[in-house]
C-alpha cells in the first residue's frame, strides 16, 4: 500500500526500495545486517561502475547470500530457486575461469623463464646439451608438479565417494542398526573435514 517506488521496477529501482523499506519491512523478513549486501549491490551494479572480475565474484557471492535469505520466507512460485541457481551457476564459472587464468599465467610465465636461461647460453655443442637437459628437467619437474595436483584431487575424490557410499548405505531405514551408528557420525563428521578441505583447494587455485 505504500510504496518508495511503483512498479514496474528496474534493479536499480528495486534496491532503493530495499533501502528504504529496510527497518520497517524487509528487515523483519531477513537478517537486518543483510542491508549491507543491498548497498554493495546497488553502488556496483547501478551507479556506472565497472566491475573487475575479483569484484563480479562478490556481487554474485552477495546475491546468492540474498537468495538464501529470503528463501526461508517463500520460494516465490518457483523463481527464487531459478534465479539462485543461475547465480551460482555464473559464480562457479567465474571461478572456474579465473583459477584457469592464474594456472596459464604461471605455466608461461615459467615457460618463459626457462627460454630465457637456455637463450642465454652460447650456442656450442656442449651448452645445446646442457639446453636439452634443462628443457627436460623443466618438463619433468612440470609433469611430476602435475601428478603430485592430481592425485590430491583424485584422493579428495576417493575419499568424498567413499563416504557419500557409506552415508547413504546407512540412511537406508531397513539397513540401519545401533552398531551402525558410530560409523554414520564417523562419516559425517569426515564430510565436515573434506568440505573444508575441498574449499581450501578452491581457494588455492583461485590465487
Amino acid at each position: 500500500q505504500i510504496l518508495y517506488l511503483k512498479p514496474p521496477w528496474t534493479l536499480a529501482n528495486l534496491l532503493k526500495c530495499y533501502k528504504k523499506h529496510w527497518m520497517a519491512v524487509f528487515g523483519y523478513v531477513v537478517p537486518r545486517n543483510l542491508l549491507s549486501t543491498v548497498e554493495c549491490l546497488y553502488k556496483h551494479l547501478c551507479t556506472g561502475k565497472t566491475a573487475d572480475s575479483s569484484t563480479a565474484a562478490v556481487l554474485l557471492q552477495e546475491s546468492k547470500k540474498l537468495f538464501h535469505a529470503f528463501s526461508s520466507r517463500s520460494d516465490y512460485n518457483g523463481v527464487l530457486p531459478q534465479a539462485y541457481a543461475e547465480v551460482n551457476k555464473l559464480h562457479q564459472t567465474l571461478t572456474e575461469v579465473r583459477g584457469a587464468l592464474v594456472l596459464v599465467h604461471i605455466m608461461v610465465v615459467s615457460e618463459n623463464a626457462a627460454c630465457e636461461k637456455m637463450e642465454a647460453v652460447p650456442p656450442n655443442l656442449q651448452n645445446r646439451e646442457e639446453e636439452k637437459k634443462l628443457h627436460l628437467s623443466f618438463h619433468v619437474a612440470q609433469e611430476t608438479r602435475h601428478q603430485e595436483i592430481w592425485s590430491v584431487l583424485e584422493g579428495v575424490w576417493n575419499t568424498m565417494n567413499l563416504y557419500s557410499i557409506e552415508i547413504f548405505q546407512k540412511l537406508d531405514t531397513n539397513a540401519i542398526t545401533v552398531a551402525a551408528k558410530s560409523s554414520f557420525e564417523e562419516a559425517f563428521l569426515g564430510l565436515q573435514k573434506l568440505l573444508a578441505a575441498v574449499n581450501d583447494i578452491r581457494e588455492g587455485i583461485s590465487r
